[in-house]
């Protein structure tokens, strides 16, 4: 090697090799997998002048593309052995350290590194005793490293064993004893080889103090280790090299941050305990393990639960109001209920929320009345849509020792608001269904319930939750579906369809302006005028809610917004006439439904999810034998109501000049023309009557007159539901009288002005009364 050294002429400039997790010293022989293009450059131009490379260790091995800042300036001079160019397009290489070298300089950086380098030669001592001591010692260090388990090459030892150079000594344990790029790159920059062999020293003590506790874990563990056991000894085994070393356990820091999260969290008692026992026993599995990772998703959920953690609800009546009258138009009842709560929490903060049920037709708004009270209120929004919803587990969660279990949709929610009052709307819990996996409209009684949802109980998190700030808010088109225990927990509030003149107006003020931005124009760009929009309303739609209307308003906005994209510059205004352009030719048009009064035929009035309907009865005799024929879906409720008309018609039939004989000598024929729909309901009992009244009288019914109401064999006239939809209904299809059951008088003072007024209502007891007003004489 010497003579190696003094053979080759060392240059002052030499292409620079930056290598990675390694520090190369003098007298090694190693290979280099090199695949860098500029290193592959500095490599050729070594290999086509002496072959002479310098060699500096990088300060960051992540760094693909180093700076002179990211280069060690001492380094060695290597020489290139030999250089194989490999398929995947690297270069394998075998360099030999010759000397030690520093950068005094940089020439270039592309397309290598090349740098002016000053060698630094080996200092000469004289050796004494105290030299020769220390060479001993090393050799005693490394022999008794070897012996506790290091391991190293016996050709390597016998090295070792034969030289008697401190330098050469330190450079060569100092590459075969494993340390780090630092601790390397400090023993290269020592000139001094005495000064160097006492550092290696040093880092041989740490090195054989290591071992000693490994060994000292082994023979601790050897009696007690089996095959289940392994994977435990060695943790321990890192964690207590990792403890010499003075280096953190990932492991013990997690443990330590659920920890802190848990006393963070503000749990309450019971909850705190279970959090803890479960931490602790996940700090005596193996961090790997699959129940630890278990254990350790629960531990997240438990501490990432808002349970002390509530938004400030925004107590100013007159701010709630104006928010909910900007949002919605109308509303009058729903908007009242929630300025009352909002009334009640301000004199009382601890008062439970109440569980409301908006119930209406769709399209009503009532989902996004939702999130306007938690505008209101400041509280977070948070929807679930329960229609279709057959699994139990979806509400109430699933027990841990399912694979892939998880909480359920209540207490994801919970965590998504982040607060433990949000505004909660459970929607559609009219469409929830029910299989062998279990009954979710069952598991939302402990949900909706006010005495019991302060403890409510996840499968998953198996330890209580405080549900009682939640303000729950459900939707639901009809409630029959709702069961009666379901029905029972909540206060429901009845949002009915709106009327022509509720719609303009809401048309104007929120429809239109939002399909206006929605299609990408602006108010400047196109105006509907009121005419056109009472248009749309009359001739295109038949809703009690907004949504087709909705849809009509956004179809001209994009032929409008197609037209401006083509370069059109003048605004557009849309009249009735643009708007049988832009929709087609009405719908449904003005005129009455019945040009004449004709016998056997009765208007009568529906309530359906959808709203109200007027339904057409209509009724024919022919010979036979007095049998009665129902059709048109008819449930089971009508039918009794048909067959009570029936025999109070026969009842009364001397009283108006009715042949008896003529019900034994003729088959009575009621059908309910409207499709294949079910209908079914305990109002059509009088128009039924008034039908086969008109048949056998041979007398017309009224064409402008509705009805509704059940009627007894006797005669009496009975109340019904759904008043103002069916009202709704009637005056959008041009019904200019009304009949109505006594008994349902009490329930106009919910019926808006503006409906009492177009319509005459009349209100009778006894079907006398219905014949009086709706039989044309």
């Amino acid at each position: 090697m010497e003579n190696l050294e003094q053979d080759i002429k060392i240059p002052e400039e030499l292409p620079l090799l930056p290598v990675r997790d390694i520090v190369i010293f003098p007298y090694m022989v190693l290979p280099l997998f090199v695949g860098r293009d500029s290193s592959i450059a500095a490599i050729d131009e070594a290999l086509n002048s002496d072959r002479l490379i310098f060699l500096a260790a990088q300060k960051d091995a992540m760094i693909e593309a180093p700076t002179s800042d990211d280069i060690y300036i001492t380094g060695c001079i290597a020489m290139i052995l030999r250089m194989l160019k490999l398929p995947d397009g690297r270069v394998k290489i075998l360099v030999q350290g010759l000397k030690r070298g520093k950068i005094e300089g940089y020439i270039q950086n592309e397309p290598y590194f090349k740098v002016k380098v000053s060698p630094i030669d080996e200092v000469q001592i004289e050796k004494d005793l105290n030299v020769e001591a220390l060479i001993r010692y090393v050799k005693e260090q490394i022999g008794k490293a070897v012996n506790l388990g290091k391991p190293m090459l016996p050709d390597l030892l016998a090295i070792i064993d034969t030289l008697d150079d401190p330098g050469k000594l330190a450079d060569i344990v100092v590459a075969n004893i494993g340390l780090k790029i630092e601790e390397a790159q400090e023993v290269l920059e020592i000139v001094n080889p005495v000064e160097r062999l006492k550092k290696v020293s040093d880092f041989l003590n740490r090195e054989i103090a290591i071992l000693e506790v490994q060994q000292k874990i082994l023979n601790e563990a050897k009696g007690e280790i089996d095959k289940s056991q392994r994977e435990y000894f060695l943790k321990e085994q890192l964690k207590a090299i990792k403890k010499e070393l003075g280096e953190e356990d990932d492991f013990q820091k997690e443990i330590e941050e659920f920890e802190k999260k848990i006393k963070k969290a503000k749990m309450p008692k019971n909850v705190r305990e279970e959090a803890k026992k479960q931490l602790d026993r996940l700090s005596k599995m193996h961090p790997d393990s699959a129940e630890a990772t278990v254990i350790r998703t629960y531990l997240e959920w438990l501490v990432e639960l808002p349970w002390s953690k509530s938004s400030k609800d925004n107590l100013d009546l007159t701010h709630a109001k104006k928010i909910l009258d900007e949002d919605h138009y109308g509303l009058k009842e729903v908007k009242e209920r929630i300025l009352e709560f909002l009334a009640v929490r301000k004199l009382n903060p601890n008062m439970k929320s109440p569980i409301l049920c908006f119930v209406g037709p769709p399209g009503v708004g009532k989902t996004s009345l939702g999130k306007s009270i938690a505008r209101a209120m400041g509280r977070k929004f948070h929807r679930i849509s329960l229609g279709g919803m057959r699994d139990e587990a979806e509400i109430r969660g699933h027990r841990r020792t399912y694979i892939g279990a998880m909480p359920g949709k209540i207490i994801q929610g919970i965590k998504n608001c982040g607060t433990n009052n949000p505004v909660f709307m459970l929607d559609e819990i009219d469409k929830i269904g029910m299989d062998f996996r279990g009954d979710p409209s069952s598991a939302l009684l402990e949900v909706l319930d006010p005495e019991q949802n302060n403890s409510f109980v996840d499968h998953y998190l198996g330890v209580p939750f405080d549900l009682s700030k939640v303000l729950f808010i459900t939707t639901a088109n009809y409630l029959d579906p709702i069961p009666p225990a379901l029905k029972d927990r909540m206060e429901i509030i009845y949002i009915p369809g709106y009327t022509e003149e509720d719609k303009v107006k809401i048309a104007e003020k929120y429809l239109i302006p939002r399909q206006i931005k929605e299609n990408g124009l602006k108010e400047s760009q196109i105006r509907f005028t009121k005419r056109a929009i009472e248009k749309i309303i009359t001739g295109y739609t038949r809703e009690s809610g907004l949504r087709n209307l909705e849809r009509l308003i956004g179809k001209i906005c994009r032929k409008a917004a197609r037209q401006y994209a083509e370069k059109r510059k003048d605004k557009f205004l849309i009249n009735e006439n643009a708007v049988e352009k832009y929709l087609g030719p009405v719908r449904y048009l003005d005129e009455d439904e019945l040009k004449n009064n004709e016998i056997g035929i009765v208007t009568g009035l529906a309530w359906t999810p959808f709203g109200g309907e007027i339904l057409f009865v209509e009724c024919t005799k022919y010979k036979g034998k007095g049998n009665l024929i129902l059709t048109g879906q008819l449930g089971d409720v009508m039918k009794e109501s048909a067959r009570a008309a029936l025999t109070h018609i026969r009842a009364i039939a001397p009283k108006y000049g009715i042949d008896e004989s003529l019900f034994k000598q003729y088959d009575i024929h009621v059908h309910v023309p409207a499709g294949a729909i079910p209908k079914d309901g305990p109002s059509a009992g009088i128009t039924i009557a008034t039908a086969i009244y008109s048949v056998f009288k041979h007398v017309p019914v009224k064409k402008d007159v509705a009805m509704t109401g059940e009627i007894t064999i006797t005669g009496k006239v009975l109340p019904i539901g759904g008043l103002k939809e069916k009202l709704l209904a009637a005056k959008r299809h041009n019904i200019k009288k009304v009949l109505l059951p006594k008994k349902n008088e009490k329930d106009l003072i919910e019926i808006p002005k503006d409906i009492k007024k177009s319509l005459d209502l009349i209100f009778v007891e006894k079907f006398e009364d219905v014949v009086s007003h709706a039989i044309d004489e």
